[in-house]
């Protein structure tokens, strides 16, 4: 995903958007924010096992999860704390 500019409009709101291809992901700041840990995103990958080393590569935490037979998927956390989940394709 690639940062893109918010609508001047909006832009005064701070926060920041992603987007890759049709999926765009809007983060914003709250005063009393408390990381997700439950409710999360998922973002559909074609090649979880780069995906999974760029992560890494980063100094991001890989949590694979093998729970769902036939599905290919990890959770990582975002800077704040937020839950992601990847899965492939």
């Amino acid at each position: 995903m690639h940062e893109v500019e918010k609508p001047p409009a909006l832009a005064g709101r701070g926060g920041c958007w992603f987007r890759a291809g049709d999926a765009e992901i809007h983060c914003g700041v709250e005063d009393d924010f408390r990381p997700a840990r439950k409710a999360h995103p998922c973002l559909l990958v074609d090649d979880i096992a780069e995906v999974a080393e760029r992560v890494a590569t980063v100094g991001g935490e890989v949590r694979w999860d093998e729970q769902i037979p036939g599905v290919r998927r990890f959770h990582t956390d975002d800077p704040v704390g937020n839950r992601i989940e990847l899965q492939q394709a």
